[in-house]
């Protein structure tokens, strides 16, 4: 089935997980972080330029898919869609673009 929005995304995603569920909030924010870093490992490799560049694009396509995974993970445990997530974080994007405060750091900006 293709999956052609987030929602339906996580609903599929949720259909494949395993673990306690006592434990979901936290197994999800650290395997996010594990995924993370396995594609953060992947980037410095390219910038070392280990390996061939295709394989580890193609790996880090793989660990993209990981990270948005444990992101539908958790969107779940909090009760909240995944789709929800991806339209605030466009509006907070596009507001901080229009307000010429896309750059710079912290939050509230």
């Amino acid at each position: 089935m293709p999956v052609t929005d987030f929602n339906a995304y996580q609903k599929e995603a949720m259909k494949t997980r395993i673990y306690p569920a006592e434990d979901n909030l936290v197994y999800s924010a650290l395997g996010l972080a594990g995924e993370a870093g396995e594609l953060a490992n992947k980037v410095k490799k390219i910038m070392r330029g280990d390996q061939n560049r295709d394989d580890l694009v193609a790996g880090i396509k793989g660990e993209m898919g990981d990270v948005l995974w444990y992101l539908a993970a958790l969107a779940e445990d909090i009760g909240v869609d995944l789709a929800d997530i991806a339209q605030e974080n466009i509006e907070k994007i596009k507001s901080r673009q229009s307000r010429g405060e896309i750059r710079g750091a912290g939050d509230n900006r």
